[in-house]
C-alpha cells in the first residue's frame, strides 16, 4: 500500500480554531488535516462540519489563507441564500394560519416539503400537493415530510414507532421526564403524542435537529434547529437559550439524551459537542445527564 493510500482526514479540534473558523451555510467549519500515523501531512484547511460531500457544501478554505473582502462578502450572501425560506417565528405565524383553515383549504405542497397558504395555491399548481391535510397528520411531521436520505449529509432513517415505544417505556421506569432528542424526530413526536393521550407519565421534551423543515410544526420551546456537528445553533442565542433552560429547569429533574448521528458521521466532534451539553449541566451541579 502506497502512503498516499494510508493518508486519513483528520478533524483538528481545539478553542483557537474554532474561533477562528469561517462559517458555510451550516454553521461554522471544521479545522481538517490529511495525516498518516497521527502525523499530519501538509496544509490544514477549513471545511463543512455537516457534509461530507462537496456536491453538497463546497466550502474550502486554507487555515492560512488570505481571503480578500470581495470573496468574505460573496460566501456571506451565499451563506443567507442557502438559510431556510423562513424563521421559525415565521414559520409559527404560518402554521398558526394553516390551522384556522377549514379541513378542505389545508394543502401539503409534496414537492416543497411547505404547508401552503391559500394565497400560495396558484404557485404549486405543478407540484405534487396533499390535500385535506388532517389534525393527525399534522402530529406525524416525521410521516408527512420525505426523509433526506442524503447517506453523506443527513442520513434520515428514523426510529420505529415500537423502538420509540420501547426507549419511552424503558425511561420512565427509570424515573427520566425530560428527554433531549438530537437527531430523533420521531421519538420526540411520539413523546408529545404519548403526552396527548393521557395514558402515560407526562414527559418533556425537545428536539434538536438539523432539519428545518420542523420548524413548521413545533413552538420554539420544543425544537431548536441544530448542527450537532459544531454544537451550532442556527437561531443564535435564542435558541441556545431554549436548550440551557430545557436542561435546567425545575426540580433537579433528570434527562436522557438520545442521539441518532448519520451513519458516518464524524465522532470526535459529536463527541465535543455533545460534552458542551453535558458542561451546561454540570455547571449548575445538577448530576444525570445520560447519553445513548
Amino acid at each position: 500500500m502506497s502512503e498516499e493510500e494510508t493518508l486519513g482526514i483528520e478533524v483538528i479540534l481545539n478553542e483557537e480554531g474554532l474561533e477562528k473558523a469561517p462559517s458555510c451555510p451550516h454553521g461554522p467549519t471544521l479545522l481538517f488535516v490529511k495525516a498518516s500515523k497521527g502525523v499530519e501531512q501538509g496544509r490544514r484547511f477549513y471545511a463543512c462540519s455537516a457534509c461530507r460531500d462537496r456536491r453538497d457544501c463546497n466550502f474550502f478554505q486554507w487555515e492560512d489563507e488570505k481571503v480578500s473582502e470581495v470573496r468574505l462578502l460573496a460566501r456571506e450572501e451565499n451563506n443567507k441564500i442557502k438559510q431556510p425560506p423562513y424563521t421559525h417565528q415565521e414559520y409559527l405565524s404560518r402554521y398558526r394560519q394553516f390551522i384556522s383553515l377549514p379541513l378542505a383549504q389545508k394543502r401539503f405542497c409534496r414537492d416543497c416539503q411547505l404547508l401552503l397558504l391559500p394565497d400560495e395555491w396558484t404557485m404549486h399548481t405543478a407540484h405534487q400537493i396533499l390535500a385535506d391535510v388532517s389534525l393527525a397528520q399534522l402530529r406525524r411531521p416525521s410521516q408527512l415530510l420525505h426523509p433526506l436520505e442524503n447517506k453523506k449529509t443527513n442520513a434520515q432513517y428514523l426510529f420505529a414507532d415500537r423502538s420509540c415505544h420501547f426507549l419511552l417505556d424503558l425511561f420512565a421506569t427509570l424515573g427520566f421526564v425530560k428527554v433531549l432528542c438530537v437527531g430523533t424526530p420521531r421519538l420526540h413526536e411520539l413523546i408529545k403524542m404519548r403526552n396527548s393521550a393521557g395514558n402515560n407519565q407526562v414527559m418533556k421534551s425537545l428536539l434538536l435537529d438539523i432539519d428545518f423543515r420542523y420548524s413548521q410544526f413545533y413552538q420554539e420551546g420544543e425544537f431548536c434547529h441544530y448542527n450537532m456537528f459544531n454544537h451550532h445553533f442556527f437561531s443564535g442565542k435564542s435558541a441556545e437559550d431554549v436548550c440551557r433552560t430545557f436542561l435546567l429547569e425545575e426540580n433537579r429533574e433528570r434527562v436522557v439524551m438520545v442521539t441518532d448521528p448519520p451513519f458516518g458521521g464524524l465522532v470526535k466532534p459529536l463527541a465535543h459537542s455533545f460534552n458542551k451539553i453535558g458542561a451546561e449541566w454540570k455547571i449548575q451541579k445538577k448530576p444525570g445527564l445520560y447519553r445513548n
